[in-house]
């Protein structure tokens, strides 16, 4: 289960070094971030955005000209998304993780099968953020193999969807784990490992080894793993609990931890809560942006470090990516 958030910022990419580097072109409005510590830069994945009262909800954010956002700022006080928050929350009975596995085993499934999905049951929004949240997986992929191929290599996928890293991973042979809060979810990334992985193989070539699903929220995870990747998960933590989650899935990783998330930037936030303005239909979750340096000390305070980060954006998806190793 994955989300993300954008806005309009085409990226050209350069090989360079053995890394896949990127240069973003510069939006009329751009955020203002501090700069970060050097590390090796790599290309990266993001979370959703919305197109006009058809796509909103949740999970999804408003893109406006950043013109437009500054005009809008002061409307936001106005509203109350979070009131509409609480009530989602009286309606399943519990927290944000009631809300979560809710809408993902209903209409928050149906409407990610088809974004993750080739259906072209889809509108020009969600199209633009399933080529996001590819480039996110492939991305990952990039981390994942740039220094040594994956048979063999235990990996973790929390938080798997409909298992669109999950698979690809098992056919660079890793012996994968996956999970997701939704079972609705994990039966869909099952039954799609199956159709991709099992079918049609020859006797000739070795069948990868089917990934390992299980429905479980991330808290619950137990093992040790090589790798432990956690792709567009962390919207649905508010950061306090963003990094007793952090520090949990670090703990299941012997080598390495890859994660994204949406950031947060004054520019970002607005968008954000402009499209908290347009809830749709549908119940749907809180979403949390997360400052890159929020990310980065609640890794430190464990004993990792980021060694690769970057930021991937199409015109309604963005989301930075990072790669952890111990420090």
């Amino acid at each position: 289960m994955a989300c993300s958030a954008s806005f309009s910022s085409p990226l050209r990419f350069h090989h360079h070094q053995s890394h896949l580097l990127f240069s973003p072109r510069t939006p009329l409005n751009p955020p203002t971030t501090r700069p970060t510590k050097p590390t090796t830069p790599f290309a990266i994945p993001p979370l959703s955005t919305a197109d006009a009262a058809a796509t909103f909800d949740g999970t999804t954010f408003a893109v406006i000209g950043g013109s437009s956002v500054a005009a809008l700022a002061a409307v936001l006080s106005l509203t109350d998304p979070e009131r509409r928050r609480r009530l989602q929350a009286e309606v399943v009975g519990g927290g944000d993780k009631d809300v979560v596995k809710d809408y993902f085993n209903n209409s928050g499934f149906q409407r990610w099968k088809k974004i993750y999905g080739e259906t072209d049951d889809v509108n020009r929004v969600q199209k633009d953020i399933r080529l996001g949240h590819s480039k996110t997986v492939e991305n990952a992929i990039k981390m994942l193999t740039d220094e040594s191929p994956l048979r063999g290599v235990t990996v973790c996928d929390a938080g798997c969807g409909t298992g669109s890293l999950s698979i690809p991973l098992a056919k660079e042979g890793a012996i994968v784990s996956a999970s997701d809060i939704s079972a609705a979810m994990v039966a869909e990334a099952e039954k799609q490992a199956k159709e991709q992985l099992l079918a049609g193989k020859d006797d000739l070539s070795p069948a990868p080894v089917m990934p390992k699903f299980e429905v479980s929220d991330l808290e619950s995870l137990e093992g040790k793993y090589h790798t432990v990747v956690c792709l567009d998960v962390l919207i649905h933590y508010p950061q306090g609990k963003a990094d007793g989650m952090i520090a949990h899935l670090a703990s299941l990783a012997e080598k390495r931890l890859i994660l994204s998330f949406a950031p947060k930037t004054l520019y970002y936030d607005i968008l954000k809560r402009v499209g908290e303005l347009f809830p749709g239909p549908s119940k749907a979750t809180r979403a949390y942006l997360h400052s890159e340096a929020d990310v980065e000390r609640a890794l430190q305070k464990v004993g990792w470090k980021i060694r690769k980060r970057g930021l991937i954006s199409t015109q309604f998806y963005f989301a930075k990516l990072v790669e952890a190793v111990p420090a």
